[in-house]
């Protein structure tokens, strides 16, 4: 997928504007690049990866796209901290291909969900209708979004994006809200 690709697929479950946001397993960039085109100028980006060499090319790559990544070289299902975040809240997450190698993604998604502001994004791009792989080991369909974002004090997600895979399977795209503070 291309850098436009990857753009296009999240426009409608990114809102438009400067924010503060962390893409979870970052990799190489594709979508850290594609956030930062559809946040527009002035965006921040944590790109979190526990591969410093993709974190590298990542970094090449937005030298030119006006957009602020802050590159955090650490395995995100464990605790760790974001540099200089301190006590600012997110106004939201991505998480693009990267909860399907989490065994129990509802854990971690709780514990980085605390770092949303009340109302901040959780944006996420998985595969629905996907036999787990070793690219794909634990997959997760369309079905399992409402339990996954229960479990993290979500909103009931939305699925705003689907294309058929090339890989097998549909990708989607969802997005769910970060309970106000207090909010049952």
């Amino acid at each position: 997928m291309d850098l436009r690709d990857a753009a296009a697929l999240i426009s409608d479950a990114v809102p438009q504007g400067a924010g503060l946001w962390a893409d979870f397993g970052a990799g190489d960039g594709t979508f850290t690049r594609a956030l930062g085109r559809v946040l527009g100028p002035g965006a921040r980006i944590y790109a979190v990866d526990r591969d410093p060499a993709a974190l590298a090319i990542l970094e090449r790559g937005v030298e030119n796209d006006g957009v602020n990544v802050i590159p955090v070289a650490t395995d995100f299902a464990r605790p760790f901290d974001l540099p200089g975040l301190g006590g600012t809240r997110l106004d939201g997450m991505l998480f693009a291909n990267a909860l399907h190698f989490l065994p129990h993604p509802e854990t971690v998604l709780a514990r980085l969900a605390t770092w949303l502001r009340p109302g901040g994004r959780v944006v996420m791009v998985e595969y629905d209708r996907r036999a787990a792989s070793r690219w794909v080991p634990y997959p997760i369909p369309v079905a399992r979004l409402p339990a996954l974002a229960a479990a993290a004090g979500l909103s009931t997600p939305v699925v705003t994006a689907t294309r058929p895979s090339a890989f097998g399977g549909v990708l989607y795209v969802a997005v769910a809200e970060r309970a106000p503070d207090g909010a049952a």
